[in-house]
């Protein structure tokens, strides 16, 4: 995994600690080099601040979304709720806020791995390819197409989209999203299932306010409309 703070003191304290657990761990100190660091290697998740020196981590994760869909936890102030939801708007799977105990960034950097590991091998088993007029969702290669276009989804977009396509008209509460695909022990609150509702819209609806794939039962939750 990928590691970026400007502050090396912590940097050192997270590799130190993750590397216990036989995890083998990159560092990077601003964010230009997380960036090359991505584009040179293949990670199972990347750990970024957001406060970081030459490119913040807004930025990052945002053009990391450009190419990957790596799995990105992002640090943020404590108690700043608009750096998390951005840092949601911008691609990040999951945040955790400074200060932070060790032992929940560990926590949440195993499930997010172990959530990625257990649908990479639904999807070995499975190799379902669903179409939908101009959808067409591959779950064994997780990739989306619109019009025969490719469509660039994070991991928790993907997961949402494959969970509502899989079970069609049935209405999923946020709170049910919430846990199915993030897990009961995330600490995160429903905006983060209404944030990705709403960039999966943005990626492939047309017209994302009339949406024809993924539609909202008001007072309720959401569901596919097949």
């Amino acid at each position: 995994m990928l590691v970026v703070d400007d502050e090396k003191l912590i940097v050192k304290g997270i590799r130190f600690s993750l590397e216990q657990d036989d995890m083998e761990v990159d560092c990077a100190y601003d964010g230009e080099e997380a960036l090359e660091a991505v584009k040179k290697k293949e990670y199972d998740v990347v750990l970024l601040d957001v406060m970081l020196p030459k490119m913040n981590g807004f930025e990052v994760c945002q053009q990391i979304r450009e190419f990957s869909n790596i799995p990105i936890i992002m640090l943020t102030a404590k108690g700043d709720d608009m750096d998390k939801i951005l840092g949601l708007e911008y691609g990040a799977d999951d945040y955790i806020t400074k200060p932070f105990n060790i032992l929940e960034v560990k926590a949440r950097i195993k499930a997010i791995i172990r959530r990625s590991g257990t649908v990479k091998t639904e999807r070995e088993d499975s190799s379902k390819i669903v179409s939908f007029k101009e959808l067409k969702v591959d779950c064994e290669s997780r990739r989306v197409y619109i019009s025969s276009k490719e469509v660039n989804l994070t991991a928790k977009e993907f997961d949402l989209l494959e969970l509502l396509i899989f079970n069609p008209n049935k209405v999923y509460s946020r709170e049910s999203l919430l846990n199915t695909v993030w897990g009961y022990d995330y600490p995160g609150d429903v905006r983060t299932v209404d944030v990705h509702i709403r960039r999966l819209r943005e990626k492939i609806e047309e017209n994302p306010s009339d949406p024809l794939y993924i539609h909202t039962k008001w007072g309720v939750g959401y569901f596919f409309q097949n």
